[in-house]
């Protein structure tokens, strides 16, 4: 990450000149399937507990962000399932009173329903709103840190639901000073953000741009004395609520990469903020997919099987399964791109390392959908699924590209194909994953150091042509590609 600047207070700029090139086509395509298939589980238990275990994880995870309170990782996993609870948070998981982090929790969660009620026409977007939401989300926060006349660090009563009244510009690590909007010019920027924004809807600025935006400008106001963050969060998250995507969920695992892009924004650069939100929002968007059908088949009873799976059969008509083959016809296209990849890497290789000795070699062997080595490399997928977060499917499509390197050791770079969800539904996901071969006793060689190459999926939607679809792919692959190159240099 490159060096960053300090940075002087200036007031809220609109959106680049270039935004509509900021869109992501993959976002809107994701959504379209989602709406589709959102429609088989409305009403349901299924999707209100899969919406439930989101907010909490929203709750739980943008109080940890700020550092509010500790949790650790199995807790917050337990709350998330069953719910916020004092009684599942052991004293020594967390340092506050479990009590205490249960009500500020209880009360984040409270501020995502407070999201819902705006989107669903019974709340006003206001700077009222903005206000009170504060005051919910503070509720249980008597002080904040602050500076006294002298200087000294000190803690000051909170004003809940009010704007800030005295500077609260943080010094960096390296002494430098980060300005804030002052406490005078706050209303009038809180006004002119909130008409921006208006002004942003009626031109159809993409949710994950806007939510960006949004985040990024109400944190350069920093109208409130403390709680900035959590609000810029719910506030970039009513924008995806009201598209019909998901909250933003920001974890502990993203913080690094989340204060850097807001960072980055800072200097003027809003596209860094903007990938994350689409990123996180991919993320939700194949675990809704995913996750909410097997959550519904868990749950139903041996009848209500039945039913549902009579019900989903008789809504499937014919286009809507050409829909879904419509996705496996383009990882068809994606598996040919990969093997051309895949051979030039080789033959690039051969020609420039292959010199050096007689037993060298780069080796490119593959299987489409449907070929006889399907059952190569499962392990390996179901492991490289599992660290990212999804179900390979190899059910209903599996295909994959090897490149074998072999130098002073051999060494296997993979990228699988498969479908997504135990449900085929019209979801592929690619991955591409390295690993070492190790010589054993007699002739069995083990594997050794698997590790994925792109800490993303890549998904095939069947919304999305399949010229878009390619273009990300080939930018993918080629960074999955340095990485995985780069993992076995390290190693020779």
């Amino acid at each position: 990450m490159g060096e960053l600047k300090s940075q002087n207070w200036r007031p809220i700029e609109d959106l680049p000149s270039d935004w509509r090139m900021l869109a992501s086509q993959e976002l809107r395509s994701l959504s379209d399937v989602w709406a589709d298939q959102k429609a088989l589980l409305e009403g349901s238990d299924a999707l209100r507990q899969f919406n439930d275990r989101l907010q909490r994880q929203w709750a739980i995870e943008t109080g940890i962000l700020e550092r509010i309170y500790s949790l650790d990782r199995g807790v917050t996993e337990v709350l998330i399932e069953r719910g916020i609870d004092s009684s599942l948070i052991p004293n020594d998981s967390t340092d506050k009173d479990p009590e205490l982090v249960t009500r500020i929790i209880r009360d984040q969660e409270s501020a995502v329903d407070w999201l819902f009620d705006i989107v669903n026409g019974q709340r006003e977007f206001s700077l009222s709103f903005i206000k009170e939401l504060h005051a919910l989300m503070t509720r249980y926060q008597n002080t904040a840190s602050g500076r006294d006349q002298f200087g000294h660090e000190v803690e000051l009563p909170l004003l809940r639901g009010m704007w800030k009244e005295l500077p609260n510009n943080p010094t960096r690590p390296d002494g430098s000073l980060h300005e804030y909007c002052p406490p005078e010019q706050v209303a009038p920027e809180m006004e002119r953000l909130l008409h921006l924004h208006q002004i942003h809807e009626e031109l159809g600025v993409s949710p994950e741009l806007e939510a960006a935006w949004l985040h990024h400008r109400f944190t350069q106001v920093h109208p409130f004395q403390d709680g900035n963050g959590r609000i810029a969060r719910a506030l970039a998250s009513l924008v995806l609520i009201r598209a019909g995507w998901f909250p933003l969920v920001v974890t502990r695992d993203d913080r690094e990469r989340y204060i850097y892009a807001l960072e980055l924004a800072d200097q003027g650069d809003l596209t860094s903020l903007a990938l994350l939100i689409a990123s996180l929002q991919r993320k939700s968007f194949v675990n809704a997919l995913g996750l909410a059908r097997e959550v519904l088949q868990e749950s139903e009873r041996l009848d209500q099987m039945i039913a549902s799976v009579k019900d989903m059969y008789a809504r499937r008509d014919e286009r809507l399964r050409e829909d879904w083959e419509h996705a496996k016809n383009v990882a068809d296209k994606v598996f040919g791109l990969a093997t051309e990849r895949f051979e030039e890497l080789a033959t690039r290789l051969r020609s420039e390392v292959g010199q050096f000795s007689s037993e060298f070699g780069f080796f490119v062997i593959n299987n489409r959908n449907g070929g006889e080595r399907m059952h190569w490399y499962r392990w390996q997928t179901f492991e490289i699924a599992n660290r990212l977060g999804y179900f390979a499917n190899m059910r209903d499509y599996r295909a994959w590209v090897r490149l074998r390197l072999v130098t002073d050791g051999k060494a296997d770079i993979v990228l699988q194909l498969s479908a997504i969800g135990k449900e085929y539904r019209g979801l592929i996901g690619a991955s591409l994953f390295f690993f070492r071969k190790e010589e054993t006793e007699g002739t069995e060689e083990q594997v050794r150091d698997i590790s994925p190459a792109s800490d993303e999926l890549f998904q095939i939607n069947y919304k999305e042509d399949e010229g878009s679809v390619l273009d990300r792919f080939g930018n993918w692959l080629d960074r999955a590609l340095i990485r995985a190159l780069e993992m076995w240099r390290q190693g020779l």
